[in-house]
């Protein structure tokens, strides 16, 4: 069921923050997210908002893994696991399937992967939540999430 597209523009760090702990917060497990943007638009942010929603403990240490390619956000406590790729310096397909990408996905973790446009054609199977980000402004980033999962979609129409 199509829930459709929901588009925000946010106007500062703490607001991209803000709607990545909501999205979090709603996270039942299963979730992939596929985030696609250019440097700089937001997508470590967002990340950072949604895995301290999800429960993860510890934000603060919450970057991108740029260059341990995935990192995974969790701790005493928290519900889900949150795993982090970051798709920007693999350079094939087989280098992203090696990953383990098919162990990372199970019913009580959750896959952010940035710049997932480098390894769509790895993700046929999976019903992947699509974000796009871009720069609006030096401040502002556009931020819009195409059919999301309808329990998804309840938090996302009134969070802003």
């Amino acid at each position: 069921m199509s829930t459709g597209k929901f588009e925000f523009v946010s106007k500062s760090t703490g607001q991209t923050i803000a709607l990545g702990k909501k999205i979090g917060a709603a996270l039942s497990g299963g979730e992939v997210f596929c985030l696609i943007g250019e440097l700089g638009s937001g997508k470590t942010h967002l990340i950072k908002g949604i895995a301290a929603g999800a429960g993860a403990t510890d934000t603060k240490h919450v970057n991108s893994p740029t260059f341990v390619i995935v990192n995974e956000y969790s701790g005493p406590g928290s519900r889900l696991d949150i795993y982090h790729i970051d798709a920007y310096r693999l350079e094939s397909i087989a280098e992203f399937e090696g990953l383990g990408f098919d162990d990372l996905c199970y019913e009580d973790s959750v896959v952010l992967i940035e710049w997932a446009d480098k390894v769509m054609s790895a993700l046929s199977g999976i019903d992947p939540i699509i974000v796009e980000l871009t720069h609006v402004s030096e401040n502002e980033r556009r931020i819009v999430i195409n059919d999301p999962p309808s329990s998804l979609a309840n938090i996302l129409k009134s969070a802003f």
